[in-house]
C-alpha cells in the first residue's frame, strides 16, 4: 500500500471521527461534545483526539472501539464508510479551515 494512500485512509477515517463527534450533543452545553469531552470519555488526552481527527495518528483498534463506544456507534458502523468521498470532504474541510 502507498504511503500517500494510507495517510488519505487516516484522513477520512480523522474526518468520519470528527463528524460523528459533532453529532453527539452534551446535554449541559447543547452543543456537540468537544474533543477533550471524547478524549475524557476514552481515556486518551484531548491532543490525541486531535490528531486521529487530522489523520495524523494511526489509532490502535481498542482507541477505536472505546471512540465508537463514546459515539454510540458499532465499530463496524465506524469504519464502514464511503473512503474516497470522505478524503475528497475531509480535504475540501481542510482547504476551506
Amino acid at each position: 500500500m502507498k504511503k500517500q494512500k494510507f495517510q488519505d485512509e487516516n484522513i477520512a477515517l480523522g474526518y468520519r471521527i470528527r463528524e460523528l463527534r459533532e453529532k453527539i450533543i452534551n446535554p449541559k452545553t447543547n452543543k456537540p461534545i468537544s474533543q477533550e469531552e471524547l478524549g475524557l470519555r476514552t481515556g486518551n488526552a484531548k491532543k490525541t483526539i486531535g490528531e486521529i481527527e487530522r489523520g495524523n495518528s494511526n489509532p490502535r483498534f481498542n482507541t477505536l472501539l472505546l471512540i465508537s463506544k463514546e459515539l454510540n456507534v458499532t465499530i463496524h458502523e465506524l469504519l464502514d464508510f464511503d473512503m474516497k468521498k470522505y478524503i475528497r470532504l475531509a480535504y475540501k474541510y481542510k482547504s476551506n479551515g
